[in-house]
């Protein structure tokens, strides 16, 4: 790959998805694209970007940009971004929603879906959620992961990454090798592509967004303008989750960390303080009361139109 070729092959995928390729990620560049110019019958990385090049291949320029995003994804990643969830956030917003009872939630890089199906179980094993409604979206730029999101199927080395077994075997049924979540857990979801880099048409308001993992691979004039959009979606005390190693702090005033809360931030974190407490026990707990689904005509209700 001549320089010439990475420079332009970095700057696509850099406008349309956010990534930054250093000079010395060429070798990335080639083992991750040198499939797709395979699949569009080309005979390498050159005539891949000659085809690139008119810029009127709109799905070649999507197939490489989906190739070198990251999808990387488990149920319960980190372990703290779900017990703050069970802890903290579910409880404040069921306290202060207490006269809408209803909550919408944004997983907005969910990749295979992991994320928001875990958060999925915890609401559907919270008693106090009953006849409660839940928007429960999550977006990705790859509609390829999306429709393994949608389908729920995952490996045994999928499930076997940090999925409680207590969770597997209730929520979940094997098909050979595989194993699918169940159909009342993914009716609660509905996925649909959106790329953080466009603008945010139509999503409406969340009160709780994840945001994990993503910013990292963001120059820090974008994640200041991808920050300061979402906070346009979210209420004073909308909770917003970033990844271990990611922060606001430097980038934009227009959310602040919440105290006691590693990776939570809010617009207004006064409105938080009150709800933070410790957790009760290391790890994820999956069950924080009785399950909803023991009193069916009282289950949290999804809305997945």
């Amino acid at each position: 790959m001549t320089p010439e070729e990475f420079e332009f092959l970095a700057g696509l995928v850099r406008k349309r998805s956010g990534l930054v390729l250093a000079a010395d990620k060429t070798y990335l560049l080639e083992s991750r694209l040198m499939p797709v110019a395979r699949k569009a019958e080309l005979g390498g990385i050159s005539e891949l970007v000659t085809a690139l090049k008119p810029g009127a291949n709109e799905k070649l320029a999507a197939d490489v940009t989906e190739a070198m995003t990251t999808n990387e994804s488990f149920f319960f990643r980190d372990k703290t971004p779900f017990n703050l969830f069970t802890d903290t956030i579910l409880p404040h917003m069921l306290k202060t929603r207490a006269t809408q009872r209803r909550l919408r939630i944004w997983s907005a890089a969910a990749s295979t879906g992991q994320e928001i199906y875990s958060l999925a179980m915890l609401i559907n094993d919270t008693a106090a959620a009953r006849g409660w409604t839940f928007d429960m979206l999550g977006t990705d730029l790859s509609g390829e992961v999306l429709e393994r999101a949608r389908k729920g199927m995952y490996s045994q080395f999928e499930v076997q990454r940090g999925l409680p077994i207590q969770l597997l075997m209730k929520y979940f049924k094997q098909h050979g090798e595989s194993w699918q979540i169940d159909a009342a857990i993914r009716t609660m979801v509905r996925f649909k592509e959106n790329n953080l880099l466009d603008p945010f048409v139509g999503m409406g308001r969340f009160d709780i967004i994840y945001c994990r993992n993503v910013l990292i691979y963001f120059d820090q004039p974008t994640k200041k303008q991808v920050l300061e959009r979402i906070a346009e979606l979210m209420p004073e005390d909308g909770c917003l989750l970033l990844g271990a190693a990611e922060t606001v702090v430097g980038i934009t005033d227009a959310f602040k960390p919440v105290p006691g809360a590693r990776g939570l931030y809010a617009r207004n974190p006064a409105l938080l303080v009150d709800s933070v407490k410790a957790p009760a026990a290391p790890g994820v707990r999956p069950a924080m009361t009785a399950s909803a689904t023991t009193v069916p005509n009282q289950a949290p209700v999804f809305r997945t139109a």
